[in-house]
């Protein structure tokens, strides 16, 4: 199983930018995934999660500027980010807890990070 992250990139304070995470490998089900991302210096950070009901969850520094959201059939995880600031910058990780087929037990799994740099 893995995740690959892509969409980051160099963006302007209040601009926009939409991250996508894709899992592949042999895959029974997905439970829940996320975002996480991890500024120079500092821990790494929950940014918001989704269950695979699609209910979410959001860091407060977050609400109301990122959505995150999935799409079960093509085992997909994204997160649009507008309204961006320049300390959102950091380098974001998708999280997925995956089952697979043997043994059926969930794993937590991790992707690369993708760099998110907000600057004028």
């Amino acid at each position: 199983v893995q995740l690959q992250a892509s969409g980051g990139g160099l963006v302007q304070p209040g601009g926009s930018l939409r991250l996508s995470c894709a899992v592949s490998g042999s895959i029974f089900s997905i439970n829940h995934m996320g975002w996480y991302r991890q500024a120079p210096g500092k821990q790494r950070e929950l940014v918001a999660t989704i269950t695979s009901g699609g209910s979410s969850n959001y860091a407060d520094s977050v609400k109301g500027r990122f959505t995150i959201s999935r799409d079960n059939a093509k085992d997909m995880l994204y997160l649009q980010m507008n309204m961006l600031k320049p300390e959102d910058t950091a380098v974001y990780y998708c999280n997925a807890e995956i089952v697979g087929w043997y043994p059926r037990e969930p794993v937590d799994y991790w992707g690369q990070g993708t760099q998110v740099t907000v600057s004028s």
